[in-house]
């Protein structure tokens, strides 16, 4: 089961705690993983530690012909990508009326436009395989929204819709397209909380704990697998009960 040997997954924002733990799961079934971050030393690290099968890529999508360089680099090292997991991910926070124009762009462009912009190049290839397997890191901000979060928001939202429509566009060659919600998840970012702030979102969340990101990671490993292939335009929301959507 959950075997993925000879696919080839993407794994963007793989410096972060989630892209990282995401990565090493992939890998850990089968899967040849090319990573890529702004990171350089983190993804050494990372790869020195899978030590096999896996390519590092340093990107930054805040300039987005680095997109398409990406997936070249990518496919004359690796092959064409059987599964794209768009996790990267960038933060702007300020209130609605505080947030600038580059800000706000700033955050759609790396947390929509670049998914959008993976998924259209690598659909090309997953069509004519008939298979393929796109998986979007969203958040539970998305779907319920938050406070100081307005660009965040806006851009997890639309990855919902993005997700949807493409799920439906692609569905008849087999290849499925996911999103997966994140709730409150132990990471540097979240540390950074203070404690009694911490404390309060905790003590909101059914299941009284944060989430770790293996348990993220987990939830990516079986929607790239050919057990949950008649799962497509699906949002799985991992968050401890904290909204029940």
């Amino acid at each position: 089961m959950f075997d993925l040997s000879g696919k080839i997954a993407l794994v963007t924002g793989a410096t972060g705690a989630i892209g990282s733990v995401i990565a090493s799961t992939l890998h850990k079934m089968g899967a040849v993983v090319a990573i890529s971050g702004t990171k350089a030393g983190i993804l050494k690290d990372l790869s020195e530690k899978l030590s096999e099968r896996v390519y590092s890529f340093t990107c930054d999508f805040n300039d987005l012909d680095s997109t398409d360089d990406l997936l070249r680099r990518i496919e004359q090292q690796c092959g064409s990508v059987n599964i794209l997991v768009n996790n990267a991910g960038l933060t702007r926070d300020n209130v609605l009326m505080r947030i600038s124009n580059e800000d706000w762009s700033k955050v759609i462009t790396v947390n929509l436009e670049v998914p959008f912009r993976l998924m259209r190049a690598v659909s090309r290839n997953m069509i004519k395989e008939r298979w393929g397997r796109i998986i979007n890191i969203s958040s539970i901000v998305g779907s319920v929204g938050n406070p100081g979060q307005a660009n965040y928001a806006a851009s997890k939202s639309g990855l919902l819709g993005l997700t949807k429509t493409a799920a439906v566009e692609l569905a008849t060659r087999d290849i499925t397209v996911n999103c997966i919600a994140p709730g409150f998840i132990c990471s540097p970012m979240t540390e950074k909380i203070p404690d009694s702030r911490r404390e309060q979102l905790i003590k909101n969340i059914p299941m009284s704990r944060a989430g770790r990101p293996e348990e993220v990671a987990a939830a990516v490993g079986f929607l790239a697998s050919n057990e949950a292939s008649y799962i497509t335009g699906h949002v799985l929301h991992v968050n401890g009960g904290l909204a029940m959507i």
